[in-house]
C-alpha cells in the first residue's frame, strides 16, 4: 500500500483559518439575534411607560400613545419569534440553556395580549403593569447575555460587554420613566416608589461607567457631549422634583407629560448608542472575516504567525531554559494567553465582582440624597415663612452652618424640628 500522504503544518493552520472564519460568521448571526431582542426590548420599554401612564390617570391619558406602541412591537415580536424558530437547527450551536431561557421569553410573549387586555380593562394596577412588563423585559436582557456568549475575539468581546452593560442602562432608564410617570400622573409622591427610582438612578450610572469603560473613545465622547444638552437639564430638575418631595406631597399631574418626553429622549439616545455599537461590532466581524479569507491564500505568512507566536507554557519554558539567564520557577500551564477571554461570561462576572464593590459608595450615594431632599425642605420653609427666594435661603441655611460651625443637614434638620411660631410674623416685602 502506498504511504498515505503527510501531514503538514500548513494544513491545520489553513483549516484554523477557516474555522475562525466560520466562528465569526456564528457570531454575527448570534448579533443578529441580539440585535432583534434588544429592538423588542426598546418597543416593550415604550408599551410599559405608555401603560403605567394610561393606569395611573384612569384611562384618561395616553390611549392613543398606548395603541400605538403596541403596534410597533407586534411585527418585531413576529421577527423573534423566527429567528428563535432557526435556532431549533442543531447547526446554529444553540446550547440546552439557551433554549431554556427562550422557551420561558417566549411564554412571557404568549402572555402579552392578556396583559393588555386587563390594562384594557384597568383590572390591574400602574404598579402591577410595570412589574409585568419589567419581569418579562428581564428574561429578554438575560437572553441577550446567553446569545452573546461565545469564543470571542478581543476586540469583540470589548464590544460586547459595552452593548450589554448599555442594554441594562436603557432597561434601568426605561424602568424610571415608568415609575416617575406613575408618580407624577398619581398626583402623589410615594417615599416606596420614591426610593425604587434613586436605585435605578444609582443603577445607571454604574452602568455606564462599565460601558464608558470598555465602549470606543469616539463613542464614549459622543455620550458625554449629549449630556450637556438642555434635554438633560430638564431631567434633572425633574428629577430632583420628584425624588425630594415629602411622602404624601402633591405632585403636579401636568408634568406627567413632559416627564415621558425627556425621560424618553435620554432612552433614544441611549438607544442611537446601541444602534452604532451594533452597527461596528457588525463591521469589526466583516472585517475580521476580509482579513481571514486574505489570509488564506499566504499559507507562510500564518506558518510564520504561528512560529513567532509560541503557546505561553512553550514561552515560559523557553525563558526558563534560557542559558544566559537564571532561571527562575519552575513554569507553570496556563489555559490562556494573557489578554485572550475565553468567554464573554467571564469578562461579565468580573465586571459583576466590581460593581458589587461599588455598592459600597451607594450608601453615601444614598445619604447625599436624603441630604439634598432635607436641606430642599429646610429652603421651602424658609421661603414659605420667611418670604424668601431660594437663593436667600439657602444663604441663610449655610450662613448658620459656619456661624455654629454646624453641618448643613443639621441646620436644615434643625429648621424643620421648629414650631411655625418661631418664625415669628413675615416680614414685610417692599412696595407691600
Amino acid at each position: 500500500m502506498p504511504d498515505p500522504t503527510p501531514l503538514s503544518a500548513s494544513q491545520f493552520v489553513l483549516q484554523a483559518r477557516r474555522f475562525e472564519i466560520d466562528a465569526v460568521r456564528h457570531l454575527a448571526r448570534r448579533a443578529e439575534l441580539a440585535d432583534v431582542i434588544g429592538q423588542v426590548i426598546q418597543a416593550l420599554q415604550r408599551e410599559r411607560g405608555a401603560s403605567s401612564l394610561y393606569l395611573a390617570s384612569s384611562g384618561q391619558r395616553f390611549g392613543e400613545v398606548r395603541r400605538a406602541t403596541i403596534e410597533q412591537a407586534r411585527p418585531l415580536e413576529a421577527r423573534l419569534r423566527e429567528l428563535f424558530a432557526a435556532q431549533l437547527d442543531p447547526a446554529q450551536g444553540t446550547t440546552a440553556g439557551m433554549l431554556s431561557l427562550m422557551a420561558w421569553v417566549l411564554l412571557g410573549l404568549d402572555s402579552l395580549d392578556e396583559l393588555r387586555a386587563q390594562i384594557d380593562a384597568q383590572s390591574l394596577s400602574a404598579h402591577g403593569s410595570v412589574a409585568a412588563y419589567s419581569r418579562r423585559i428581564a428574561g429578554l436582557i438575560e437572553l441577550v447575555v446567553q446569545v452573546a456568549d461565545a469564543a470571542l475575539l478581543p476586540s469583540i468581546s470589548r464590544l460586547l460587554v459595552a452593548f450589554l452593560h448599555l442594554v441594562q442602562t436603557q432597561e434601568a432608564a426605561g424602568q424610571e420613566r415608568a415609575l416617575g410617570a406613575l408618580l407624577f400622573a398619581s398626583g402623589v409622591s410615594n417615599d416606596v416608589q420614591q426610593e425604587r427610582v434613586v436605585h435605578l438612578i444609582d443603577a445607571q450610572e454604574r452602568y455606564l461607567k462599565v460601558f464608558s469603560e470598555f465602549a470606543a473613545a469616539d463613542q464614549k465622547s459622543a455620550w458625554e457631549q449629549q449630556q450637556l444638552a438642555p434635554a438633560v437639564a430638564r431631567l434633572e430638575r425633574l428629577r430632583r422634583t420628584l425624588c425630594t418631595a415629602k411622602s404624601g406631597a402633591t405632585l403636579d399631574s401636568n408634568l406627567s407629560d413632559t416627564w415621558f418626553e425627556v425621560s424618553s429622549a435620554r432612552i433614544d439616545q441611549l438607544w442611537q448608542l446601541q444602534v452604532e455599537l451594533m452597527k461596528r461590532l457588525r463591521e469589526e466581524c466583516e472585517a475580521r472575516i476580509r482579513d481571514a479569507e486574505q489570509d488564506l491564500h499566504d499559507v507562510e505568512g500564518l506558518l510564520r504567525r504561528v512560529r513567532d507566536n509560541p503557546p505561553a507554557h512553550a514561552h515560559a519554558v523557553d525563558r526558563f531554559f534560557d542559558a544566559e539567564g537564571s532561571p527562575g520557577a519552575v513554569p507553570e500551564l496556563v489555559t490562556a494567553a494573557p489578554g485572550e477571554s475565553a468567554s464573554l461570561l467571564d469578562v461579565l462576572q468580573t465586571q459583576a465582582a466590581r460593581l458589587a464593590s461599588m455598592e459600597l459608595e451607594l450608601g453615601s450615594a444614598r445619604r447625599a440624597l436624603h441630604e439634598r431632599k432635607v436641606i430642599e425642605r429646610a429652603k421651602g420653609v424658609l421661603m414659605s415663612r420667611l418670604r424668601m427666594n431660594e437663593e436667600e435661603a439657602f444663604r441663610a441655611l449655610q450662613k448658620t452652618s459656619m456661624d455654629q460651625n454646624r453641618r448643613l443637614l443639621e441646620v436644615a434638620e434643625a429648621t424643620l424640628s421648629l414650631p411655625d411660631f418661631a418664625f415669628g410674623p413675615p416680614p414685610e416685602r417692599p412696595g407691600s
